[in-house]
C-alpha cells in the first residue's frame, strides 16, 4: 500500500508551481551529491527531508523493466546494520538464494521458454508447469526464504496451536513442548527483523516515511523532528552505502501482487498499459513503471547491482531538506555522513532514443466491466520546453467546474459524468490527454466529437482576456497555498531537480504568467492535429452491469477522478488489514501538510480505506 500515498505525493508535482521565489542553498559534496537546503520556521521543530535518484523506468531496457520500482521496495529492507539480527547468517542466506535462483532462471530461459514457444505450456513461469528439477529448486528456495524470515514450519505451528487449544492434560503438554521446539527453531533461523527501518524512525518521532517511483525519478522522504536530523543523515547514508537487497527474491512476489491489484484487477488497467505501449513508439516511456511480468520474474542479483552502481551513486542523487534547522549545523552533519558514499565508477548513460514523429492516427477499442469512456492523447513537449507552459494554461482553461469541459459536456450537453485534460511534460518527451466518462447511456463517440469541437474553438478563437486572467489567478492562489507545507516544497524541489533543475519552482510561474492568448491558439493548432492523436475507447462488455455511481468520486475535480478510481479499485482488492492501517497512518501523518486543492483526494482515499477495513473486520 506504499504506492497509495506515494501517488498523492506524485500528484503534487503535477500541479502548477509557486509564484513566490524560493531560494534554497545549493550544497555539493566532493563525491558529487547535491543538497538543496531551505530553512523555514512556518512549522517549528520539524524538518521534511528526502533524496531523489535521477532514475526511473525510462532508464531501463527490455529484460529489466520495473527494476527502478523494485529498488524502491528493496531499499526499505535495510542494511547490515538495520533489518537483521545476524548480518553474517543473513548474507549466507542471500548467497544461497542467489545461486538457487540463477539455476532456476537458466532452466526457465532455456527449457521452459522452449516449451512455451512450442505450445507445450501456456506460462513459462507458472509453478504448475515446472519440470521435476525446477520444482525441486523452487521448494529449496522457498525453504531458504521461509527460514530467513522466521516462517519455517509455519503451517505446522498453526496446526499445533489449534490442537493445543482443544487438548488437555498430558496431550496438551506434549503439543506445547513440540510448539516450543518449533518456535525456537524458527527464532534461531530467523535473520530478518521486519520493518526495522520504519520502527527506528517512528520510535524517534519520524512520520510519513514513504517513496515513489515515476517514469523519470525515484524519491524517498520523511518528516523528522529538527533534533533528529542526525538520525536521518545516518539512516539514509547507511541505506545508500550499505543496502544489501535483503529478501530480493521473496519481494518480487509482493511486487507481483501490487501489479495485480493496480493493473490486472482494475477494469481498464491492462488496456491502459497497451495504450501506453502503442502511444510511445520508440522511447522508454512505452513500458509500465511497475514492469512487465516476465521481467519481474527474471531479475538477477548481478543485473540489479550493475544498475544500482550506475544510478544510485551520489553523483546521480540530490538530497532536499526543508524546515526548521540551522544551515551551518545541517551542512556539517551532511558532510560527516554522506561523504562516505562512493562516486559511481560509471556515469549514468544519457537517454538518447527520441520519440519518433507520429504520422497517422492510432486507435484502440476495448471492452471491459466499466463505465464507457474515452481518452484522446497527443504528443507534445518535455519539461521546460517553451510550449509546455501554454499547454498547461490551455488545460486550465478546460478544467474545473468553471472550465469549458465541465460547462459543455457535464452541465451543457449532459453527456459526461466527468471530463478533464492535462499536459504531462516528462524529462524527455510530453503528452496532452483528454479523458472523459459517459453519463447515462451516452456514447463515447459523442464525448470524442465534443472534445474536437472544444479544440476547434481554441484553434479558431483566442481565449478572452477575462477568462485567461481568471485561470492565471487560480494558478497563483493555488500555488501560494502550497508554500505553507514543508513536505510539498520538498517534493516540488526534488522532483524538479530530478527532471532537470529545481529552479523551475521559480521560473515556471513567470512563464505561466507570460502566456498569451496567441500562445494558446498557436499550440492548439500545432499539437492537436489528427495525425498526432491516439484514441482509446472503452465500452462496456456485453452482459456487464453498469458500475454503481460513486457520489464521493463525482465530487473530486475531473483530473483527479481517474487516479482516484484506480486507487479505490486497489483498496477494494486489498486483503491485508495491517497494510491498510499502515497506509491510513501515513495519510494521517501528512494530512496537515496537504494543500487544500488536494484534500478532497486524500479524504476520498481515507474513506475508502476505512470502508475496506470495516469489511475485513466484519468477515473476521
Amino acid at each position: 500500500m506504499r504506492a497509495l500515498f506515494g501517488a498523492v505525493a506524485a500528484l503534487a508535482v503535477a500541479l502548477p508551481l509557486s509564484a513566490q521565489q524560493v531560494s534554497p542553498e545549493v550544497f555539493t559534496l566532493d563525491n558529487g551529491m547535491k543538497f538543496l537546503l531551505l530553512p523555514r520556521t512556518d512549522q517549528p521543530n520539524v524538518i521534511a527531508a528526502g533524496w531523489v535518484a535521477k532514475v526511473g523506468s525510462v532508464n531501463e531496457r527490455p529484460g529489466i523493466t520495473g527494476i527502478s520500482h523494485f529498488f524502491e521496495h528493496m531499499m526499505f529492507k535495510g542494511t547490515d546494520t538495520i533489518g537483521t539480527s545476524n548480518p553474517a547468517a543473513d548474507a549466507e542466506y542471500r548467497e544461497k538464494q542467489r545461486v538457487l535462483r540463477a539455476r532456476m532462471n537458466a532452466i526457465t530461459w532455456s527449457e521452459q521458454y522452449r516449451r512455451f514457444f512450442n505450445g507445450e505450456i501456456d506460462d513459462a513461469w507458472a509453478p504448475e508447469n515446472d519440470t521435476t528439477e525446477l520444482a525441486q529448486l523452487r521448494a529449496e528456495l522457498k525453504t531458504l526464504m521461509d527460514s530467513q524470515q522466521g516462517r519455517l514450519g509455519a503451517d505446522r505451528i498453526a496446526e499445533l496451536t489449534t490442537s493445543a487449544a482443544a487438548a488437555a492434560g498430558e496431550e496438551k503438554a506434549r503439543i506445547e513442548r513440540e510448539l516450543a521446539l518449533l518456535k525456537g527453531q524458527q527464532d534461531a533461523a530467523r535473520t530478518v527483523v521486519k520493518d526495522e527501518f520504519d520502527k527506528v524512525y517512528t520510535g524517534q518521532g519520524g512520520s510519513g516515511m514513504n517513496a515513489f517511483t515515476s517514469n523519470d525519478v525515484t524519491f524517498y522522504f520523511i518528516n523528522v523532528p529538527s533534533n533528529k536530523f542526525e538520525l536521518w543523515a545516518w539512516m539514509e547514508s547507511d541505506r545508500l552505502s550499505n543496502s544489501v537487497f535483503r529478501e530480493f527474491f521473496s519481494e518480487r512476489d509482493v511486487v507481483h501482487e501490487e501489479r495485480r491489484l493496480r493493473t490486472e484487477s482494475t477494469p481498464t488497467g491492462i488496456f491502459q498499459e497497451q495504450f501506453e505501449a502503442m502511444f510511445w513508439q520508440s522511447s522508454g516511456y512505452s513500458w509500465p513503471v511497475i514492469g512487465w511480468t516476465s521481467d519481474l520474474n527474471s531479475y538477477t542479483m548481478e543485473e540489479a547491482l550493475k544498475y544500482w552502481n550506475i544510478y544510485y551513486r551520489p553523483n546521480n542523487l540530490c538530497g532536499v531538506v526543508v524546515g526548521d534547522f540551522n544551515p551551518s549545523e545541517v551542512k556539517d552533519t551532511i558532510t560527516r555522513y554522506f561523504t562516505r558514499l562512493e562516486k559511481g565508477a560509471q556515469e549514468p548513460s544519457p537517454v538518447v532514443t527520441l520519440e519518433v514523429e507520429q504520422l497517422a492516427e492510432m486507435r484502440m477499442n476495448a471492452e471491459c466491466d466499466c463505465q464507457p469512456s474515452v481518452e484522446v492523447r497527443y504528443h507534445t513537449v518535455p519539461f521546460r520546453h517553451r510550449d509546455s507552459y501554454a499547454l498547461d494554461v490551455l488545460s486550465a482553461v478546460l478544467n474545473g467546474r468553471t472550465g469549458r469541459l465541465y460547462k459543455s459536456m457535464v452541465e451543457g450537453a449532459e453527456i459526461a459524468a466527468s471530463a478533464g485534460a492535462a499536459q504531462d511534460s516528462r524529462k524527455y518527451a510530453g503528452s496532452f490527454s483528454f479523458s472523459a466518462e459517459v453519463k447515462g447511456d451516452a456514447d463515447p463517440r459523442a464525448l470524442e466529437e465534443a472534445w474536437y469541437a472544444e479544440i476547434n474553438r481554441l484553434q479558431e478563437e483566442p481565449v478572452p482576456a477575462a477568462e485567461l486572467e481568471k485561470v492565471k489567478n487560480q494558478f497563483a492562489a493555488s500555488n501560494f497555498r502550497r508554500l505553507k507545507s514543508n513536505f510539498f516544497l520538498l517534493v516540488q524541489l526534488g522532483y524538479s531537480e530530478g527532471l532537470g533543475t529545481w529552479e523551475e519552482i521559480n521560473d515556471g510561474p513567470k512563464r505561466i504568467d507570460a502566456v498569451t492568448a496567441d500562445d494558446i491558439q498557436r499550440v492548439a493548432r500545432e499539437y492537436f492535429g489528427i495525425n498526432n492523436r491516439s484514441v482509446a475507447t472503452y465500452r462496456r462488455k456485453a452482459g456487464a452491469a453498469a458500475p454503481e455511481a460513486d457520489a464521493e468520486l463525482a465530487k473530486l475535480p475531473a483530473p483527479m477522478q481517474a487516479q482516484a478510481r484506480a486507487m479505490a479499485a486497489q483498496i477494494a482488492k486489498e486483503t491485508d488489514a495491517s497494510r491498510l492501517r499502515q497506509a491510513l497512518e501515513q495519510m494521517g501523518a501528512q494530512a496537515a501538510q496537504v494543500p487544500p486543492q488536494m484534500k478532497p483526494m486524500l479524504d476520498y482515499m481515507v474513506s475508502k480505506i476505512e470502508a475496506r477495513l470495516a469489511e475485513l473486520e466484519k468477515k473476521n
